[in-house]
């Protein structure tokens, strides 16, 4: 995984992180949900890249 690659999956978590936060704190289902969905889909992003460093060994 590159080094680039990793920020930017982990920024993307934390804006998800904040995005969720956010909704909770406001009482926004539809936020919640987004900063879930941004998570989830950054969590795939990093599983993907470690799929594809495993396959470089």
């Amino acid at each position: 995984m590159g080094a680039d690659d990793k920020v930017k999956n982990a920024a993307e978590k934390a804006a998800g992180e904040a995005k969720e936060a956010l909704g909770k704190l406001t009482d926004d289902e539809g936020k919640q949900a987004e900063g879930k969905g941004k998570q989830s889909k950054s969590d795939l992003k990093q599983a993907g890249e470690k799929v594809k460093d495993a396959f470089k060994r």
